[in-house]
């Protein structure tokens, strides 16, 4: 990590590890800044009960081979809510679970998991996701367990 992170010099890379913010630190030159702490997730037997969606929203799920996308319509036509994964020979991996700010508290992002869920071919393969510290404690109400803090440097634009 030490060697990679010396050799870039261009902004807008980033470094992650699964650890401390300050292990993380401790292997980077000072020109690298910390970004806000998330968390590497499992959904050991997490259970996502079916919720309809609040009156006018849409779910349009959009399928490319492993990865599949997931976003909920507003009434106006706005993008209330997306968030994508994709399944691996063992794994499944949500990533960018979104709720935009003037539709949170309505269940759309548990909408966004449940409708991401059910592109899962194995029920065995763990599920997968790195949370922000609001993320984790939804993610935690939800069954998820945290297995490691997960840290993630940037050389920001001058």
């Amino acid at each position: 990590m030490r060697a990679i992170a010396h050799g870039i010099t261009a902004p807008r890379h980033y470094l992650k590890l699964c650890g401390s913010d300050d292990e993380l630190r401790n292997a980077l030159p000072a020109r690298w800044e910390i970004q806000p702490a998330n968390y590497f997730m499992m959904a050991a037997a997490a259970t996502l009960d079916t919720k309809l969606l609040p009156h006018g929203y849409r779910m349009e799920l959009h399928g490319a081979g492993p990865v599949t996308r997931a976003c909920v319509i507003a009434p106006d036509g706005d993008l209330a809510a997306s968030g994508c994964a994709a399944e691996t020979a063992d794994t499944f991996i949500y990533d960018r679970i979104e709720t935009a700010q003037d539709h949170r508290r309505k269940g759309l992002g548990v909408a966004v998991m449940i409708a991401l869920a059910t592109a899962r071919k194995s029920l065995a393969s763990p599920q997968l996701l790195v949370a922000t510290e609001d993320g984790r404690n939804l993610y935690a109400k939800l069954g998820w367990t945290v297995l490691a803090p997960f840290a993630a440097a940037a050389i920001p634009d001058i």
